[in-house]
């Protein structure tokens, strides 16, 4: 079984502008359309079994529209193999009645993104959010390190993320990006080892330039394979989940570079999709 533990769509409706925007802003290129059925489409041809839909809520209003389309998702995942987190913004005040709400409504997870929310991840809301979380029994999957759309914010840098597992402990906190993307130094010294997931989403491939635009190609560059492997090995390979960022990273390109990076057999079974499925107790 392969598990993409980090994807994005949109309603379809907004697919065409809102990825259209966030490229211009990364100056970068997506690989698919953004919506469910580009993302089928990819799955099939790359042999992804399910994937993983993390809705980012911007405005403290959006959540309830969010997590009903989440809803309405997740009843068709047999079918679709799309199975969608919930969202939350650190501003929504009954944030015990959303988690609730998610959690008796089958969902297995919110998602928070610290940039886009503009909120440091070891703020209290955001500290109440997890905890809450981890009561219900919620994975929370946080977008971890810098965004390539505002290189500046360091919402989510490793201080912030030492912070809140030192506090919290929590059970079912996954970062993205392996720990911190372009800070997998400050990841490898201070977040590999801890109790907590990392994701490999939109690190070990180079990122595609957007048309007109003049991103070097040695700009972002990728986590290197080496760096890679000595993070993957000394956290444990049983807790690193395989992610895309789909539509900014290729699914099938993803899984070819794992495929050639040295894991072992057992070491990719459990990262492509043994780890996910035990994680969301399949």
């Amino acid at each position: 079984m392969i598990i993409d533990f980090h994807t994005h769509t949109f309603p379809e409706a907004l697919a065409e502008r809102a990825v259209s925007s966030l490229a211009k802003s990364a100056r970068a290129k997506n690989y698919l359309n953004g919506t469910m059925d580009s993302l089928r489409n990819s799955m099939k041809d790359a042999g992804v079994d399910y994937s993983i839909l993390l809705p980012v809520v911007t405005k403290p209003t959006q959540q309830r529209e969010i997590n009903r389309l989440a809803m309405e998702i997740n009843t068709h995942s047999q079918e679709t193999g799309l199975i969608s987190f919930g969202g939350i913004h650190p501003d929504n005040e009954d944030y015990r009645q959303i988690l609730r709400h998610c959690a008796g409504n089958g969902m297995k997870g919110i998602k928070l993104h610290p940039i886009f929310q503009k909120t440091y991840l070891d703020d209290i809301r955001y500290l109440r959010i997890i905890d809450c979380a981890c009561e219900n029994d919620l994975i929370v999957l946080v977008h971890a390190g810098y965004d390539i759309s505002y290189p500046q914010r360091a919402y989510a840098s490793a201080p912030h993320i030492i912070s809140v597992l030192d506090q919290l402990k929590p059970r079912k906190l996954v970062l993205a990006h392996m720990g911190g993307w372009l800070c997998w130094r400050e990841s490898e010294e201070n977040i590999i080892g801890r109790d907590v997931w990392l994701d490999t989403s939109f690190s070990l491939l180079p990122i595609r330039p957007a048309p007109g635009t003049s991103r070097n190609p040695e700009e972002n560059p990728p986590l290197k394979t080496g760096q890679f492997l000595r993070m993957v090995r000394k956290h444990g390979a049983d807790r690193i989940l395989f992610g895309t960022d789909s539509p900014w990273s290729s699914q099938k390109a993803s899984i070819d570079v794992l495929k050639n990076s040295g894991l072992t057999t057992e070491e990719l079974d459990a990262i492509l999709g043994g780890n996910g499925a035990r994680l969301l107790g399949y």
